[in-house]
């Protein structure tokens, strides 16, 4: 084994990513801090990280930056934190199909496509770690996020998939499951809402402007919300201990959410899950 294990980390430029990044590196992994910026790549560059262009939505961009980051690593890659992906607010009627697919373009088609290309490394090396960042919202479905709850529902199911698939490999996927973070998820999500959905023409109007409030808020817009390093340390477990485990849930809302929906019937979760909006 070389001195530093590597890890390559999707969209680091800014909160989860980039705190992983930023921890990882400090407890000595060789930490490969993608972005899909040239800006972002410039300014982690400038700040000690080893950073590279990597867009997940390009097919071409994945199989690059792949290349240079074994080229760089002399063939290795002992983990893949597959942690890119943005929210798209809106009802579910008011989601058009090519909003519905950039969504899942860059939350599941993206990293689906980067494992498999990461897979045959890690197969021939005889281990490795593979992360995916999924959300509370991966498992409880929340008004208004449908989108959203549908690409981290579909993730759940190809990482419990892979993970029976690669059972005796040395490989092992795994879960995160965060709650609500710090980071720059809201004000990038407000973004997507403005640009793909039709606020005053819905029949949703009065509930949006109320969520519009809550998108603009300056500071943590629920409670509980943790800092970023939360789910870098999850990271960190996930990717040193000899057998990680499924999933990682991070912060007390997700946690609480999990337990509820293994105990209470359907009618009373979806009252919790309205409750919590």
């Amino acid at each position: 084994m070389h001195a530093h294990p590597c890890i390559l980390i999707t969209g680091c430029s800014s909160g989860i990513g980039y705190h992983t990044a930023k921890l990882l590196q400090q407890r000595g992994w060789r930490v490969f801090a993608s972005c899909r910026s040239a800006d972002d790549v410039a300014r982690l560059q400038a700040e000690g990280l080893e950073s590279l262009p990597l867009d997940v939505c390009d097919s071409a961009s994945i199989q690059q930056a792949l290349a240079e980051v074994l080229r760089r690593s002399g063939g290795r890659l002992d983990a893949l934190f597959n942690n890119a992906g943005f929210g798209q607010p809106g009802a579910v009627e008011d989601i058009s199909r090519q909003a519905m697919r950039e969504q899942f373009e860059t939350n599941l088609f993206g990293p689906w496509e980067l494992t498999n290309a990461v897979l045959p490394i890690m197969r021939a090396q005889g281990h490795g770690r593979i992360i995916y960042n999924s959300s509370i919202l991966g498992f409880a479905a929340m008004r208004w996020r449908g989108a959203y709850n549908a690409s981290k529902f579909a993730m759940e199911g190809l990482c419990d998939t892979l993970r029976q698939e690669l059972h005796g490999t040395g490989i092992f996927v795994s879960l995160v499951e965060p709650g609500p973070i710090e980071s720059r998820f809201r004000p990038n999500a407000l973004q997507r809402f403005l640009k793909n959905v039709d606020v005053t023409g819905s029949v949703h109007r009065e509930e949006y402007e109320r969520q519009l409030v809550r998108l603009k808020k300056e500071g943590h817009a629920a409670p509980f919300t943790l800092p970023a390093t939360a789910v870098a340390e999850a990271v960190w477990r996930a990717i040193t201990v000899a057998r990680p485990a499924a999933r990682y849930r991070v912060t007390t809302p997700t946690k609480l959410f999990w337990f509820l929906r293994r105990v209470l019937p359907t009618r009373a979760f979806d009252w919790a899950l309205r409750k919590a909006v």
